[in-house]
């Protein structure tokens, strides 16, 4: 179960520590202002719980770095700073700010029916998914173009442009390395460090 005011925490930590282009601190304030660190990071896969979304930031984040350190060396931030690596890592599915909503469902547990609460998609917003992402981070700071390429298609294959036949997912691993790093960090936080419930 996540600790949301530690997940909240290390999350403000890194990011106010590593993340200092303009508009950085009005992001942090819309984070602030709405549901960031207590939604989940999904409806019922992975840290389908309240402050899932935060952790699974955080752990996107973390696994990320450790790609790039091991595919670049110590010599990694000259190639990708710690900035883009935060950046890419901790705001890559602001996309489900705001997303999800709490409803009741009936559930037998032993011989009687109780309500229990679940977490279902309420989009205001239909935009996509990681394109979503780059659209509300670019309403508060600047991306680069690998920032945005990488933030775009971090869900790979999972991708529903994907789905529908584009190989625009394809061409952007080619240019925009980032672009895969990111998404193999999210593969691996997701399967490999999360409760998946």
């Amino acid at each position: 179960m996540t600790d949301i005011n530690n997940a909240k925490s290390e999350f403000c930590e890194i990011y106010l520590s590593v993340i200092r282009r303009d508009g950085a601190d009005k992001l942090l304030d819309y984070l602030q202002n709405n549901d960031f660190f207590t939604a989940p990071a999904s409806a019922r896969y992975h840290l389908a719980e309240s402050g899932g979304l935060c952790q699974h930031s955080i752990n996107v984040y973390k696994r990320l770095k450790q790609l790039v350190e091991r595919e670049y060396g110590e010599e990694y931030s000259r190639i990708y700073s710690d900035e883009t690596l935060a950046v890419c890592g901790l705001l890559h599915d602001l996309c489900k700010v705001n997303y999800y909503v709490t409803e009741m469902r009936n559930v037998k547990e032993g011989n009687e029916w109780v309500k229990k609460p679940f977490f279902k998609v309420e989009e205001k917003f239909p935009y996509g998914h990681g394109e979503k992402s780059v659209f509300i981070i670019s309403q508060y700071m600047r991306l680069s173009a690998e920032e945005a390429m990488a933030i775009n298609w971090h869900m790979g294959g999972f991708d529903e442009r994907v789905k529908g036949g584009s190989y625009a997912f394809s061409e952007a691993l080619a240019k925009f390395k980032l672009a895969l790093l990111l998404h193999i960090a999210d593969l691996e936080a997701t399967y490999l460090d999360e409760d998946r419930g």
